[in-house]
């Protein structure tokens, strides 16, 4: 209500300017320049008013979509005149991946200079843009440097290919012939990757999983690795 309002009464005045310098030129002068001010002051909403026409008419996210835009993180409830409502979602280090209960109000004019990234991501299939909640996840282990870094990566290339075989075959229902890339490396490449840094060696597994059931899935694949490690006597998580 409260945009909408905001919208009428920019364009009265508008109107009101217009009519002031056919009939009035002393005092077009001075609206003019309380117009011009009023004007620069607005032109943030201005900005997210066009914005609005951005997202809806270029289809780059809809309600319910799980977005990042510059540092915000959220499933999209609302989009809105001015600004985009979303449920914001935490990073990492902050309930990641999970809702933390909040609210964000987000202008729309961001989207105008600030990369959008969509994790309910479109892809192209027979010439029609789809929605896709799959992506491409990884899960990291630290090992001491003096395990058995072959059995390892065995035991986690296993519960990988275990825990993500169901979802694995759903992409691959969804997208047909035509699923992307991250699914085709998913099939023909390795599944599990090594780093050494000075004091450890870290095991980096990958997956394919719905968005929203990444941590879900992720914290399987770390209960079954360290059941499995509990019964060999030659790794060690570091």
């Amino acid at each position: 209500m409260k945009s909408r309002f905001l919208a009428i009464a920019t364009a009265l005045i508008a109107l009101a300017v217009l009519v002031a310098m056919a009939f009035y030129s002393n005092l077009a002068i001075y609206i003019s320049i309380i117009a011009i001010g009023f004007a620069l002051a607005l032109q943030k909403y201005v900005a997210s008013y066009f914005g609005y026409f951005i997202i809806v008419f270029s289809n780059m996210l809809r309600v319910g979509d799980r977005i990042r835009i510059d540092s915000y993180k959220g499933d999209v409830r609302h989009i809105g005149i001015f600004y985009l409502t979303l449920d914001e979602v935490g990073e990492d280090e902050k309930l990641g991946g999970e809702l933390t209960g909040k609210i964000l109000h987000v202008p729309n004019l961001i989207v105008l200079d600030k990369p959008v990234l969509n994790f309910s991501k479109g892809y192209e299939k027979n010439c029609k843009m789809m929605q896709c909640d799959y992506i491409f996840d990884e899960i990291r282990i630290p090992v001491s440097s003096d395990s058995d870094i072959t059995r390892a990566v065995s035991l986690l290339e296993e519960v990988i290919n275990n825990e993500d075989e169901i979802y694995q075959k759903e992409s691959q229902e969804v997208f047909k012939e035509n699923y992307p890339t991250f699914l085709r490396e998913a099939e023909s490449n390795r599944r599990v990757l090594i780093h050494v840094d000075e004091n450890r060696i870290w095991l980096k597994g990958k997956f394919v999983t719905p968005y929203r059931l990444r941590n879900e899935l992720r914290t399987r694949m770390y209960l079954r690795f360290i059941e499995h490690i509990g019964k060999e006597t030659n790794i060690k998580l570091a």
